[in-house]
């Protein structure tokens, strides 16, 4: 076991926090998580930056003390991490004495090295970022490149630090650590930054009454920055003796382990250039990895407080649970690059990758197993069959990724095997094989492979989705929730077990009604008046067959005439998207004594289609037909039920005759 410390910044308490800090948080809290089931001892550290400026002014703005403000805004972030299940070791508040004791301990070292001096301080200056830049960074019109906001030009005697001394031992160990700030181009961006030319470096202001007194330069504050840094490293007890620098000792030393700071791209230059500095200063180890990743865009622009963008978490969490949010935010943003955030793209991805290819092949195999073995898992496994290799070359995709911080592609290769189970059940139709007694075995083996593969995709969620990934895994009939990952492989799933009854993990979300009840974007209507009374039924017979489904009699009575509807043109007619699909769940749905819920499989996802017919049909007849379903028709609530489309039938004497082909064919196939 090697030792694995990492770390988000520390947020601002100036206000509550936003999507951008969940991001970040999430992010560590999803590596934490998955170097503890590698077997790694890991510290995590977040915590918040509650001195400088910008806070002093904040809490005047609103007529209370910083520490009030701050102690406010704190409480905020430990309820809505505590929502999202994150599992920090500590969480570390610039107010505290033991942060204060190492920010102390760092100066006295950078002080012995002679690397401080008081010198008059010119430049141009961001409150927000409580930060200088020079002429080029500003432009013309003096404006901030991370805020847009307008700089100052600010004028004061202050301690400088000698940057400019460490230009060299900074490219050195950039050369030196291939792996030192990721991704590469951020890499190539620090180290063109460093070769530009570094100056000399303000670390305190005056007269700035809320923070930590320079030490022996009366009327001088640790500037923001060279007190926030030092958090890393107060955290771990730096300045302490004895038993309370036993972190330290363990998981800041330079003898092996990781030292991971996962930071937003607009902070890299403090976190890749001054904190090293800062560090080789003090003669003390410097972090293994600075990784700076992208910005969460709306309308094109960085969320931020002072541009009024940002997306508030409460609505999100309400609306779909905080295991949905993390996987959007894994899923979503490739590691490193900007991503535009909406509600559309939210629900499209819940829809889509939690609803339908998790949630109904849990849904599917689940309710299968149930019905055929008694309500336990099938009694026979399997170890020779395509998704033995499919699992293990998702298994290997899903590692890569993950150590490489590339969570939409791990998260990729485990929905390329929920894909490869589908497409397998599809091919050997369960559905079926459970109508035939002497088909069990067959059938233990094909259900048991889909519940073993959905229990190795859950076991790689659980870093990802904490809440969620264990209830699927006791869904499944899996024997707990494993301590570490010598469980993410093939074989594992219990015969025989009992199966809890199926619930619905991830009920899917009707679009248009949840961006219209959130004032988003204008929804699409939905056609209701059209799906109730088109024939989405199914009949009892069907010309050619009796009431079994088996050859028969034609029914004798024709039926009624058709009225003539308006032509249409043939462009018109290819507007309907038609594809055939097979039944695979059938229910009947409280209070209706007409609809049926079917789950139709068509192909590449599956649909939920109401259906009237549930006075002309036994549920336990529909499970393995084939219809045909009117696939691109906007959804449609009945009964409370949302109808993703609609199943065609002729009409004969007020009872609905199904439509289907005349062979089986592949789901999914268009009918033309």
């Amino acid at each position: 076991m090697s030792s694995y410390y990492l770390s988000t910044p520390i947020y601002y308490v100036n206000d509550l926090p936003h999507l951008g800090h969940i991001y970040t948080t999430v992010i560590a809290d999803t590596v934490a998580r998955y170097q503890r089931l590698r077997g790694q001892e890991v510290f995590y550290l977040t915590g918040t930056d509650e001195h400088g400026q910008n806070i002093q002014r904040a809490a005047n703005r609103q007529g209370i003390e910083p520490i009030q403000l701050a102690n406010r805004v704190v409480s905020r972030y430990h309820d809505l991490w505590s929502v999202l299940n994150i599992s920090h070791n500590d969480f570390i508040r610039t107010t505290e004495p033991r942060h204060r004791r190492g920010v102390e301990a760092l100066i006295a070292r950078i002080e012995a090295a002679g690397d401080l001096y008081t010198a008059n301080h010119d430049g141009w200056y961001c409150s927000s970022c409580e930060s200088f830049y020079t002429e080029k960074e500003i432009g013309n019109e003096k404006l901030c490149p991370v805020h847009g906001s307008t700089t100052e030009w600010q004028s004061e005697e202050n301690v400088f630090f000698r940057l400019s001394e460490y230009q060299q031992p900074l490219l050195d160990w950039l050369d030196s650590n291939p792996k030192a700030v990721q991704p590469v181009g951020r890499l190539n961006e620090v180290r063109s930054f460093i070769e530009s030319g570094l100056r000399d470096l303000s670390v305190s202001r005056a007269d700035l009454k809320w923070g930590i007194p320079f030490p022996g330069h009366p009327g001088q504050t640790i500037y923001v920055w060279l007190d926030a840094l030092t958090n890393y490293v107060s955290a771990l007890g730096l300045g302490a003796e004895g038993d309370e620098k036993a972190l330290y000792d363990t998981f800041w030393n330079p003898d092996g382990g990781v030292r991971l700071h996962i930071v937003g791209k607009d902070i890299l230059r403090f976190h890749a250039i001054y904190w090293p500095a800062f560090l080789l200063s003090a003669g003390l180890p410097l972090p293994t990895t600075v990784w700076a990743h992208g910005w969460w865009l709306r309308d094109e622009k960085k969320m931020s407080k002072s541009i009024g963008n940002v997306v508030r978490p409460d609505a999100l969490i309400r609306d779909f649970g905080a295991d949905s949010l993390r996987f959007y935010l894994l899923r979503e943003m490739v590691f490193g690059q900007d991503a535009q955030f909406s509600d559309e793209a939210f629900v499209d991805r819940f829809n889509s990758d939690l609803a339908n290819d998790l949630g109904n092949t849990v849904s599917r195999v689940v309710t299968l197993s149930r019905r055929a073995f008694d309500g336990c898992t099938p009694p026979e496994s399997c170890f020779d069959n395509p998704l033995v290799l499919a699992a293990r070359e998702a298994i290997e995709g899903y590692r890569a990724g993950m150590d490489e911080l590339a969570f939409d592609r791990a998260l990729r290769s485990l929905w390329g095997l929920l894909a490869e189970t589908n497409q397998y059940l599809v091919a050997r139709e369960p559905w079926r094989l459970i109508k035939s007694p002497e088909q069990s075995a067959a059938l233990s083996r094909v259900l048991w492979n889909g519940l073993e593969a959905v229990r190795i995709v859950a076991t790689a969620l659980l870093p990802c989705m904490p809440e969620l990934a264990p209830q699927v895994l006791k869904a499944v009939g899996a024997e707990g929730v494993p301590a570490d990952f010598s469980s993410l492989s093939w074989g594992l799933t219990p015969t025989g077990v009992e199966l809890p009854k199926s619930v619905g993990l991830f009920p899917r979300i009707d679009k248009g009604s949840y961006l219209a009840e959130i004032g988003g974007d204008k929804p699409r209507v939905a056609i209701v008046d059209r799906v109730e009374k088109a024939s989405m039924s199914e009949p009892r017979t069907q010309p050619g067959k009796d009431s079994t489904g088996e050859p028969g009699k034609a029914p004798d009575t024709p039926p009624e005439p058709v009225v003539d509807a308006p032509r249409i043109s043939i462009g018109d007619f290819f507007k309907t998207q038609l594809k055939v699909g097979t039944v695979i769940s059938a229910e009947a749905i409280p209070k209706s004594n007409k609809l049926l819920k079917l789950q139709v499989d068509l192909g590449t996802e599956t649909r939920t289609v109401v259906a009237g017919i549930a006075k002309s049909h036994e549920v336990g007849d529909l499970v393995g037909r084939q219809v045909v379903v009117v696939a691109n028709l906007e959804p449609a609530k009945l009964m409370g039920v949302e109808s993703q489309g609609m199943v065609l039938a002729a009409s004969i004497d007020g009872e609905a005759v199904l439509l289907h082909p005349a062979r089986t064919v592949p789901n999914g196939s268009p009918v033309k």
